[in-house]
């Protein structure tokens, strides 16, 4: 997979992540978890794998959580599909 690509899903994600957090619906605590989440997705301190791998664990834990309503869990699984496909190339 070529750089440009890795860096057009992190884009979509990232946008994803935003819907998230402006989604009135979502419980406060879940958008600001959804902030952390993408600070850390697009924190270039770190290679980009061990970013996603970090992200991917993060978006389990929240999809856990019981306060999290049916409509954002499945749009954090669709997250986590596409950060997927940059773990496994690396």
């Amino acid at each position: 997979m070529k750089v440009a690509d890795k860096e057009e899903i992190v884009k979509k994600c990232t946008e994803m992540l935003e819907e998230l957090m402006g989604d009135i619906t979502v419980p406060r605590n879940i958008r600001r978890s959804t902030s952390a989440v993408k600070n850390k997705l697009l924190n270039g301190d770190d290679p980009l794998a061990v970013r996603v791998a970090t992200v991917i664990s993060d978006l389990d834990e929240l999809t856990a959580n019981p306060n999290v309503p049916s409509h954002t869990r499945a749009l954090v699984w669709s997250i986590v599909s596409q950060l997927e496909t940059i773990a496994v190339d690396e």
